[in-house]
């Protein structure tokens, strides 16, 4: 069954760092376009980052120049790198197809204290 397992989330100061990690099933990450995602309360579901199986990286403008995303295909790994974090930042992270096209996994919580 496709399966996507999201850590890394947790509570940091401004300008601080994370980095999350997603593992994702053979399945669901040969030869796709995987994206970070995140929902802030009260928000729908936006796509921050996506990366090609290639590695060609697109990011929403809210987070360009502080996240980075990554990818390792022998461990169907996907990766967002957080710096410079913000209040704003804090939401749920979600991996996925960049289109969204696998059931969602449990997120994880990143909470950004001013």
């Amino acid at each position: 069954q496709a399966q996507l397992i999201e850590s890394g989330g947790g509570l940091v100061q401004a300008g601080g760092s994370l980095t999350l990690s997603c593992a994702a099933s053979t399945r669901i990450f040969n030869s796709v376009t995987m994206g970070w995602f995140r929902r802030a309360p009260g928000k729908e579901r936006l796509l921050v980052a996506a990366i090609s199986f290639d590695g060609n990286t697109l990011y929403a403008d809210s987070v360009k120049g502080r996240f980075s995303i990554s990818r390792d295909n022998a461990r169907n790994t996907v990766y967002l790198q957080m710096n410079s974090l913000k209040p704003e930042d804090t939401a749920v992270y979600y991996c996925n197809t960049k289109w969204g096209t696998t059931p969602w996994g449990q997120g994880t919580q990143v909470t950004v204290s001013a």
